[in-house]
């Protein structure tokens, strides 16, 4: 009698979650040989063929070309037993070339019924460690995915049991281990063996000083998985600073609460660099022209207009052209979320640390208003009197370290906005000015930005546009 299983899809490895049916590669009817390839699947990182660990007839596939399929799911199921040895194939043998339809299987000689394929066929691979006793034989593949076993009989050919006496129905993890690379250094005589399959395992294990021998494995028969280290070095990081905490402070030490503002900004920043992958792009901007502009605008009873207003301005202009920039991301929605207005927080220090007050709707602002919010902003930060409104809800940062005397930052983003222009140090530098060489007042401008929001090209064109109106402020004046 025919035994129909089950093929789901297996762990592809990195972290991957899910993978989209590019094709499929049999019909139902199909006789597949084991390890064959039934389906070609897209992750996030290539295209694989999938193969199926069980030989028989196809009786059904799930998901049509295009759907996104998660781990776990099923793929297939496969009747083991449906077709005679030299239709199915079997470990070592030649493969099944064409799949031959479910009624050729029963004309040839063999019917659902009658026909059994199993690993009794001729083979080159090492003899199978016989069954344990009340436990059935089946057919099954050799072969394994990242921490997948293809089916209960190869697990038994793989066990792998701690303690166990080495013999002939016995085999230890030893060889096993030696071709997956070499296992973590243990005491001479510490006869455990750690039930794990993956190179990749291993190495995780090896880079972070993990012995296997004490990791609790999840898969089937005990393996040890990627998921399973990786949460034993969570588990361990965790227990570490309550270890050193234990041990009390070390005379002389001093010890600052993370609380309050302080303790606001160390969790903004730990929650940014968690969940946003950013990228930083730079250039050299000449800001004579800049500087000569800001002259020229502060003339005796005119409102004041300051470098860091200029700035701001030419941010918003930037924007109005990259309005994907001025965005934020939901994670929970997996959506990216634009922005209609431009609330435009800048960084100042203050006795109490660093805060970023926000200019709201500055995109509707002049330069002169924008530096007279900012002014009032400043005046209000050092004075320790901003409201929790006037600290929040900002959708784009500007960055003047330069204040601090240096040139470059690779700062991290105010979470949850998506962009920050980094401003340095305006310094006299040579410069190549119309052909000559200059000294020429010469700042660097970088550009963070959340990769999710935007690709290389879209921040290169922000920060290019922005390194222009630095050097030609006249292009302002065009408008947007």
């Amino acid at each position: 009698m025919a035994e129909v299983r089950e093929f789901t899809l297996p762990d592809l490895g990195e972290g991957l979650t899910e993978a989209v049916i590019v094709q499929w590669l049999v019909e139902v009817g199909d006789v597949v040989a084991v390890d064959q390839p039934v389906v070609e699947v897209e992750t996030a990182k290539a295209m694989v063929e999938v193969p199926c660990p069980y030989g028989g007839v196809v009786t059904a596939r799930f998901g049509e070309e295009g759907a996104e399929v998660p781990v776990g799911a099923p793929l297939v199921t496969v009747a083991v037993g449906a077709v005679p040895d030299d239709l199915a194939g079997d470990e070592g043998g030649t493969p099944c070339a064409g799949g031959a339809p479910w009624s050729s299987a029963a004309e040839s000689g063999g019917g659902v019924d009658s026909a059994v394929a199993g690993p009794g066929g001729p083979t080159t691979a090492p003899a199978p460690a016989p069954p344990e006793a009340g436990e059935p034989q089946d057919s099954g593949s050799g072969n394994v995915l990242v921490g997948y076993g293809t089916s209960s009989s190869s697990a038994r050919r793989r066990r792998i049991r701690p303690g166990a006496p080495e013999g002939p129905a016995h085999r230890p993890a030893a060889p096993l281990a030696a071709a997956a690379g070499p296992a973590p250094t243990t005491e001479a005589n510490d006869t455990r063996t750690a039930a794990v399959i993956s190179p990749l395992v291993r190495r995780i294990a090896r880079e972070h000083g993990l012995d296997l021998r004490d990791v609790r494995g999840t898969g089937r028969e005990g393996l040890i998985l990627r998921t399973d280290v990786e949460s034993e070095v969570r588990a361990r990081a965790a227990r570490e600073p309550v270890a050193v905490a234990a041990a009390g402070p070390v005379p002389g030490e001093e010890r600052i609460p993370l609380k309050g503002l302080r303790g606001a900004a160390a969790e903004k920043f730990r929650r940014s660099r968690h969940e946003i992958p950013d990228a930083t792009c730079w250039v050299d901007a000449d800001a004579t022209e800049l500087l000569a502009a800001r002259r020229a605008m502060n003339v005796p009873g005119a409102p004041k207009v300051s470098l860091l207003a200029l700035l701001a301005r030419i941010c918003t202009a930037a924007l109005a052209r990259y309005p994907e920039l001025n965005a934020t991301v939901d994670t929970a929605a997996q959506e990216i979320v634009r922005l209609p207005a431009v609330h435009l927080g800048f960084a100042a220090q203050t006795d109490r640390g660093l805060v970023v007050p926000v200019v709201r709707d500055a995109q509707d602002r002049t330069v002169e208003q924008l530096s007279a919010e900012i002014a009032r902003l400043t005046d209000a930060a050092r004075a320790g009197k901003l409201s929790p409104a006037e600290l929040s809800h900002g959708t784009f940062t500007l960055n003047n370290y330069g204040v601090f005397g240096v040139d470059g930052s690779t700062p991290i983003l105010n979470h949850p906005e998506a962009a920050m222009l980094g401003v340095g140090r305006i310094a006299a530098k040579p410069w190549v000015h119309k052909g000559e060489l200059a000294v020429r007042q010469v700042v660097q401008l970088s550009f963070t930005f959340d990769h999710r929001v935007c690709d290389g090209g879209t921040a290169g064109g922000f920060l290019r546009y922005v390194a222009d109106c630095v050097e030609q402020p006249a292009l302002l004046l065009r408008g947007r």
